[in-house]
């Protein structure tokens, strides 16, 4: 049997499926924060706050921007403005919970400048969460806004083309995505319903 063999054997199921990077994930375990877990599929945004422990994980909270619609969110779940307000939201719940402190978690993401999963840890931090992140990986308020989003849907109702994109959510969302991102911004601080 050649040492391939031999170590491929040894590797954990997860790893062999490529689901886990042990290296990675032990080194998130030393730091012995909670880590933040940012995840995003084809409809939301997930982020939970998970402590590592002896003998398995303990999940401590876990939001998902369709909490966001509970706060009158009527655009995307899945887009950038989305993701900050349920990190956002997620780093309340934290807050009033005592975690003062998290790292990152991205899974086997790659981590992209300026994406939703960064935009979710911007959020977390602005809630009063300490969490370490390079300054420049993180979106800037323009976009966190969604000000990119409304100027797109706004040049496209003036070139009247013919998309689907936009079809889930109320035409006058996009084109006032900035106020209405305010807007919810504003309900999640006066009042964080517990996810």
């Amino acid at each position: 049997m050649t040492a391939q063999k031999i170590l491929k054997r040894r590797l954990p199921r997860r790893r062999k499926q490529g689901l886990t990077d042990y290296r990675v994930r032990l080194k998130l375990v030393k730091s012995g924060l909670p880590r933040l877990v940012v995840r995003k599929s084809n409809r939301y945004i997930t982020i939970q706050v998970i402590e590592s422990r002896a003998g398995g994980d303990k999940t401590l909270l876990t939001v998902t921007s369709k909490h966001l619609l509970k706060y009158g969110w009527r655009a995307s779940t899945k887009n950038l403005p989305a993701a900050y307000l349920t990190g956002f939201l997620a780093g309340l719940i934290a807050k009033k919970k005592g975690i003062e402190k998290a790292i990152v978690d991205l899974g086997l993401y790659t981590p992209v400048t300026w994406s939703r999963l960064f935009a979710a840890v911007k959020g977390f931090r602005d809630a009063g969460i300490e969490v370490p992140v390079s300054e420049e990986k993180l979106p800037d308020e323009e976009r966190i806004k969604g000000t990119h989003i409304q100027e797109y849907f706004q040049m496209i109702k003036e070139k009247n083309i013919e998309t689907t994109q936009f079809s889930k959510s109320p035409e006058e969302v996009y084109s006032t995505l900035t106020k209405h991102f305010e807007e919810v911004k504003e309900r999640i601080e006066q009042g964080v319903i517990e996810a």
